[in-house]
């Protein structure tokens, strides 16, 4: 195995430097950030520099290559490797904080910048030691960024058997972050067998073509279209089989890190748009004509709405909060996780999840009820929380979210775990 390892590093370097590597250094970084402190120091930076931009990117679409690069020479995409293999050792909590942040401002940079971590903890609970091992080193000596092509609900990737590895040939959809990735997770269905597949491979490996065909109304920076695979090779040292997706307790939380990277993002987007609308409300809002207020901070229906959407996030922000806290416990059991201590997790990550997803469209659709009519002016772009949220919370059905916590409540059942649970 070690020979192995050593060899494929051999082809990795070279495929990583086909890339781009140095030349997207030099291309791309136009962001002029000296990036310094601790990670909490360093997001605030990076939040300022998105914010300058996100609304003329937002109108744009596209792959928002400096932004990317900006996250790059931040050093946080190493924030879930831990230190002994060259990462900054963060736990789920810090994690899940600074995404949150980030969505606030740019909910499309934040998804990819999550989903970050999702490969690396597919590649943690799926893989052997060995190669966990090596993808985690890899990931922070070259300061990698993943791409996702796993999509499991897609099954139009085969993988035929040939010496050495597979060839998988087929489309995926919804393959967030993959333009301007280094590496990528990918899956197949195998042939004739129908075994479930996963993959860790180098994005300009040949056989891999991305297609560019993102072009939806909200999460336009995800580059969330879909990749075709012409007999792609992956060698068997490259799939992620030993233990497996869904061969324990501990490898089924992949879900609920994905559940949680939601609900966090769906609140930074809502939570960007009360900032928002507090601002325009305080320096462009007018009192209406029948109002006994003097001014529209006096205003009673203005303040009750405001009540309402705080009551709303905060309540959905302690709820993700909690969640951090029992995904960060179950995390460290590794493979002496249990049934139990999973579910108690996963009824708190849907909660939250609920919470957020209703919340948050509550305050991103009504926030022009208290910011006026004014604040429809296309310049302003305010409709792109809405716009950001309501596709994103179409990932999958929450009503199913609701249907597992109802389970609970009512025949005291945990949700069985899935892809999606």
């Amino acid at each position: 195995m070690t020979l192995a390892v050593n060899a494929r590093q051999k082809d990795e370097s070279k495929e990583i430097a086909l890339n781009g590597g140095t030349l997207k250094n030099d291309t791309f970084n136009q962001h002029g950030i000296s990036f310094s402190g601790d990670p909490q120091q360093v997001t605030q930076q990076l939040v300022a520099y998105l914010a300058k931009t996100a609304v003329e990117r937002d109108a744009a679409g596209g792959t928002p290559y400096e932004q990317r690069q900006a996250v790059r020479d931040s050093g946080l995409l190493k924030l879930l490797i831990p230190q002994t293999y060259g990462g900054l050792g963060g736990n789920w909590q810090e994690i899940y904080t600074i995404i949150r942040q980030i969505a606030r401002v740019d909910s499309s940079i934040a998804q990819v910048f999550a989903f970050q971590f999702l490969m690396l903890t597919s590649i943690r609970l799926y893989a052997s030691d060995t190669q966990w091992q090596h993808y985690y080193r890899l990931t922070a000596s070259h300061n990698l960024w993943w791409g996702n092509a796993l999509n499991p609900l897609d099954n139009r990737t085969i993988a035929r058997k040939i010496s050495g590895g597979y060839e998988f040939t087929g489309q995926k959809s919804f393959c967030s972050g993959s333009m301007d990735s280094d590496y990528m997770i990918v899956s197949a269905i195998e042939e004739n067998t129908g075994k479930f597949l996963v993959a860790a491979v180098p994005t300009q490996r040949k056989g891999i073509h991305l297609k560019g065909d993102w072009d939806n109304i909200g999460q336009r920076q995800t580059d969330s279209g879909s990749a075709e695979f012409e007999q792609l090779l992956v060698e068997d040292g490259e799939l992620l089989i030993d233990p497996g997706p869904l061969s324990s307790s501990f490898a089924s939380l992949r879900s609920l890190v994905a559940q949680l990277i939601f609900t966090n993002i769906y609140i930074g987007i809502a939570e960007g748009a009360l900032e928002e609308g507090v601002k325009y409300t305080s320096s462009n809002s007018r009192v209406w004509s029948g109002s006994l207020a003097q001014t529209i901070h006096q205003d009673p229906f203005t303040l009750l709405h405001y009540g309402e959407f705080w009551a709303g996030l905060h309540a959905s922000a302690i709820l993700a909060d909690h969640a951090a806290t029992l995904l960060d416990l179950s995390w460290e059991k590794d493979l002496s996780l249990d049934e139990k201590t999973r579910g108690e997790l996963a009824l708190a990550v849907f909660s939250a999840k609920v919470n957020a997803t209703k919340s948050g469209l509550d305050v991103t659709t009504r926030i022009f009820e208290v910011a006026g009519a004014r604040a429809t002016t296309a310049k302003l772009r305010m409709d792109r929380y809405w716009r950001n949220l309501r596709v994103y919370t179409l990932h999958d059905p929450v009503d199913y979210k609701l249907k597992d916590l109802g389970d609970w409540a009512l025949n005291g059942n945990y949700p069985t775990p899935s892809f999606y649970a």
